[in-house]
């Protein structure tokens, strides 16, 4: 699976991209990524942190060996030769849980509205479906001032099952913490 292309072509707006699941090799651009994204301070829990290139080379190499035993899917979107959206269902650990995949998704600023979001969802929850035979119920986390993913979640057939009331401080105020399900066996 390191490295296998599940995607080469243009998105609905025209953009050239590529998606394939990710390499050893790629620890530097998903580190310079995930860097760019905390700067922004998006919409992901660790905002305003930068990782070094250790901890990221960490964190590609026990991705791929949960790839390879089929308890996660990870897809990165290349449009060139840059990073510009990565995309994992990864299963609880727990025995009682490990049919529940946590879904997650991001997307570089200047590649938002590009329908990048749309394609990479629909290819990670087919390979999530496909590859990691235990999995029963995607589930997934929202900041509720984030309307535009919380309304490609429900089309893509999940639903609200509860919020935290000022469960998240997103840039200096408290929003609601929104978690969806989707039930795919």
């Amino acid at each position: 699976m390191e490295g296998n292309i599940v995607f080469e072509g243009k998105t609905e707006s025209g953009l050239s991209i590529l998606i394939r699941y990710p390499t050893v090799e790629d620890a530097q651009v998903m580190r310079d990524y995930i860097n760019e994204l905390s700067k922004e301070q998006t919409f992901i829990a660790f905002y305003g942190k930068q990782f070094s290139l250790a901890e990221e080379q960490e964190v590609v190499r026990e991705t791929i060996k949960k790839i390879q035993s089929k308890t996660a899917v990870q897809l990165l979107v290349f449009s060139v030769s840059k990073l510009i959206a990565v995309s994992d269902i990864t299963l609880q650990t727990k025995e009682v849980f490990n049919h529940e995949g946590t879904f997650g998704l991001s997307v570089l600023r200047e590649y938002r509205g590009k329908g990048i979001r749309k394609i990479l969802m629909q290819f990670v929850v087919n390979e999530a479906i496909k590859y990691i035979p235990q999995l029963r119920i995607i589930t997934l986390s929202v900041f509720s001032n984030n309307p535009i993913a919380i309304n490609l979640y429900k089309k893509f057939g999940f639903v609200e099952f509860g919020r935290l009331p000022q469960g998240v401080l997103h840039k200096g105020n408290f929003v609601d913490h929104v978690y969806m399900y989707k039930k795919i066996r």
